[in-house]
């Protein structure tokens, strides 16, 4: 699906904005179709409000982010690496670790390869440098998709970097999904 497609529009945003799209479209093609077929179109608007408001509820609170963020700020990397590792293994990926390059593993599933960078995690301040070290890791090994993992603050310009170069950055509420803590 295209980024900018309406229903990945629809998905980014609040749920209730899906259900006034299902509504409005109802509404107005009632006046000129039979109810059965306005019904019909407004369905896939309705669908969209439905998933976007489960996955808003299974979304983690800010009181679940900070005692995520806490905990793995107190983590050694043996600690950290682990968890990631069993992290990503719940999560359907074959897990290697790389040593001490750029990137710390590399993720696997079907013909999809990730790279995963994750040592400077506790840094307080993320600047652009260690993105374009991934994004050098991802030209060397061929990788499909990057993930740079944080506790703390990225810089503007590393997150506009990130944006250009797909590269997903995980923190907050991403590493309290990812964690499950």
């Amino acid at each position: 699906m295209h980024e900018n497609s309406l229903f990945a529009v629809l998905l980014r945003e609040a749920w209730w904005i899906s259900g006034l799209a299902a509504i409005a479209m109802f509404g107005l093609l009632r006046f000129v179709l039979p109810w059965e077929f306005a019904l019909f179109a407004a369905l896939p608007f309705a669908v969209i409000s439905s998933y976007v408001a489960w996955k808003q509820l299974r979304a983690p609170g800010a009181q679940r982010i900070a005692k995520t963020i806490e905990k793995l700020r107190a983590m050694s990397w043996e600690e950290f690496s682990a968890t990631l590792e069993s992290a990503y293994r719940r999560e359907g990926f074959q897990v290697t670790r790389l040593g001490g390059g750029r990137a710390d593993f590399e993720l696997v599933q079907g013909a999809r390869h990730t790279l995963v960078a994750g040592k400077r995690w506790k840094a307080t301040r993320t600047g652009i440098e260690p993105l374009r070290e991934l994004e050098a890791a991802r030209e060397a090994h061929q990788a499909h998709e990057c993930v740079y993992v944080s506790v703390g603050e990225i810089t503007a310009q590393a997150m506009a970097f990130a944006l250009e170069k797909k590269i997903t950055v995980l923190r907050g509420a991403e590493l309290a999904v990812l964690f499950g803590v």
